[in-house]
């Protein structure tokens, strides 16, 4: 077993975090949730009644009523100001119909949803919010839902899910031409104010009093430094012994931030540069500055250097032999053993994890974003190095968490094709699907019904 692969499809993976978005109250506030104004719209809340057909399947005033109701409190829990009432209605009705179009149309070719895929979608839910299954159901009812009406739920985001891999994502390929041409795009495009950018500076000072055979030996210097960073030194190790900048921290980072905070002198000398990339030397009044891009960041386009993790963990399987409770009693009794210092937590993941990383004490190596499982990578992206996790459950078990170490790393420039080739693709599946939904909409039957008198 690895956690490296998540064992459930990227149609489940989505589907998970759009089911914990759409089925309200999976995570419980703890405040008691403010009074929506939807409830309270008129007596017309209180009474049924049909207020839109689609191709013969009838939509409700309550259905109506009820997602407003939904999305008003999701938005209160975002702590993001909802929008007024009548505005959201309209939209909500317009939501319904569209997928109750796109579920026909999945229905009427064929599409079906076999239960055991219910049952893992509603797994993975549970495992995302520190749940089993059961807890899971009667947080469900004790928000007015039966179980029956939440798997209906579940069967019907999946059918979607399944719909749109069929007519949507079928349809979008993205080419090597794609990737070359937003390459060369990327790389001519002047910077903009939008644009971020990380640079490390080497200084190499020169006094305004200097004279010329001063300022050529403190040239020299600063050659020597550059060409040392092109041939990939360690550029905090040349800022240590180079750099006159008063400060050296952080291997001379500068940090991110928009182009029209650097000097234009630096953003004209990295414009045209790619991450990694030392610039020519730039003389400014200070001196002879030698550049290095950490990191750019352009609107719109793939991130070119990522953080990566570097994590150890105990898995223990809840079974017959040993219960969910008695397994977090026995990690929560291992992390204060650790926190204590009384025990070293790669001989306890050696002598109790039940994974394949036992062996390395735990040890799970360097991962990028995507390589764990959303609620392991969760967890693990709150700590600090050094920190160990609270028992934390996912579908594969419970889990301790101590991180080691976090890096930032350049992609190489197979790894920017990829990250290029998945952002090119999400923005054409947008369009894409777009178009598409409007397609279905358009070729159904829809009757809107005013409200009776």
């Amino acid at each position: 077993m690895t956690y490296r692969l998540k064992t459930l499809s990227m149609a489940m993976l989505a589907l998970g975090v759009l089911c914990q978005a759409q089925a309200q109250g999976l995570r419980v506030p703890d405040a008691t949730p403010a009074p929506s104004p939807v409830a309270g719209k008129s007596a017309l809340a209180q009474a049924d009644y049909i207020v839109a057909v689609v191709n013969s399947e009838p939509i409700t005033n309550t259905e109506v009523m009820r997602e407003a109701q939904r999305e008003y409190q999701q938005l209160l829990q975002q702590r993001r100001a909802p929008p007024d009432i009548g505005l959201l209605l309209p939209e909500v009705l317009e939501a319904l119909i569209n997928r109750k179009a796109q579920l026909q149309t999945a229905r009427d070719t064929g599409l079906r949803v076999e239960e055991s895929a219910i049952d893992q979608a509603e797994l993975a839910i549970a495992a995302q919010n520190q749940l089993d299954v059961a807890e899971l159901r009667r947080r469900v009812v004790r928000e007015g839902q039966s179980v029956s009406q939440f798997r209906g739920q579940l069967s019907d985001q999946i059918l979607l899910q399944r719909l749109r891999e069929r007519d949507v994502e079928s349809r979008v390929r993205v080419s090597e031409q794609d990737i070359d041409q937003f390459l060369r795009d990327q790389t001519s495009a002047a910077p903009t104010g939008d644009t971020q950018i990380n640079i490390a500076q080497i200084l190499v000072a020169v006094p305004e009093s200097a004279t010329p055979q001063q300022v050529d030996a403190l040239k020299l210097r600063a050659q020597r430094a550059q060409e040392r960073a092109r041939k990939g030194d360690d550029f905090a190790a040349l800022v240590r012994e180079f750099s006159d900048a008063v400060d050296q921290a952080n291997g001379g980072q500068l940090g991110l931030r928009n182009t029209n905070r650097y000097p234009d002198l630096f953003v004209q000398a990295t414009a045209a540069l790619s991450v990694g990339d030392v610039a020519d030397l730039v003389r400014s009044p200070a001196g002879f500055h030698i550049l290095k891009v950490v990191e750019k960041v352009r609107p719109g386009a793939p991130t070119m250097a990522v953080t990566q993790s570097h994590a150890r963990h105990i898995l223990l399987v809840p079974s017959a032999r040993l219960s969910e409770a008695e397994a977090r009693r026995k990690l929560s009794d291992f992390k204060k053993l650790v926190v204590a210092q009384q025990a070293d937590f790669a001989t306890l993941a050696r002598d109790n994890s039940q994974d394949g990383s036992a062996a390395q004490g735990g040890d799970l190596g360097w991962a990028g974003p995507g390589m764990f499982v959303p609620e392991f990578e969760a967890a693990m992206n709150r700590l600090a190095p050094g920190e160990v996790s609270d028992p934390l459950l996912s579908r594969f078990g419970l889990h301790l968490i101590q991180l080691l170490e976090r890096r930032k790393v350049s992609l190489t420039p197979e790894q920017q094709r990829e990250a290029t080739r998945a952002m090119l693709r999400e923005k054409k599946l947008d369009e894409t699907y777009l178009s598409w939904a409007q397609d279905v909409r358009a070729r159904a039957y829809v009757e809107m019904r005013e409200p009776p008198q």
